[in-house]
């Protein structure tokens, strides 16, 4: 019993060549792929032997083995190299393309090798407040603080030991027994203010 993977197999025919005028060639005839390959093999052949350093190599054996007998062998041994069923031309351009093809698709696009990890842009959320306690914290700006409980705030302008110190240039500190803003107070930092907020008073 023989297993046909496809019906390819069966309704399509090879084109062979059995004898050419009164010459018989082989009795199972010679393939049409088996002289379009010996024949690009002739070509490349001949046109390495043209070449500067890979010519010297190419013209060393004789004029039938390299014109004759290598294409003849090659073309032949190709000509039976069959890959799920189909010749090797169409088995090395598909893998020539699975090759140079993406390995990713994105919106059957091709992804590229930058965008392959999405990294979220930096955020800094701040404690509002809002859990009725300030929380113990540094920020350096740029950016914006968000404060909707009662607090004090203190201001400095630290001086060039209190840069090297680090020293914050904005201090907050909770106000026991106020109620909390209607509204959230908005301040904003430039770059290089520090504020510090602080749990106690």
């Amino acid at each position: 019993m023989t297993e046909i993977r496809s019906y390819r197999n069966v309704f399509d025919l090879e084109r062979r060549i059995y004898r050419v005028d009164r010459l018989r060639l082989n009795p199972s005839g010679v393939p049409l792929r088996g002289i379009a390959y010996f024949l690009a093999i002739l070509a490349a052949t001949l046109f390495a032997a043209r070449l500067p350093v890979i010519g010297v190599l190419a013209r060393m054996p004789p004029w039938y083995v390299r014109e004759v007998a290598v294409p003849g062998a090659t073309a032949a041994l190709l000509t039976m190299i069959k890959v799920e069923g189909r010749p090797f031309h169409l088995a090395a351009l598909a893998l020539l393309r699975y090759g140079a093809g993406p390995r990713e698709l994105a919106g059957l696009r091709p992804r590229v090798a930058a965008d392959r990890r999405w990294r979220p842009h930096e955020l800094v959320v701040l404690a509002d407040g809002s859990d009725s306690r300030l929380r113990r914290l540094r920020y350096t700006g740029p950016g914006a603080v968000l404060v909707s409980a009662a607090h004090i705030r203190t201001a400095r302008r630290p001086g060039p030991l209190g840069r090297l110190a680090r020293r914050p240039a904005l201090t907050l500190a909770p106000l026991p027994g106020k109620r909390n803003p209607a509204h959230g107070q908005v301040i904003a930092l430039a770059g290089g203010a520090r504020v510090e907020v602080r749990s106690g008073p």
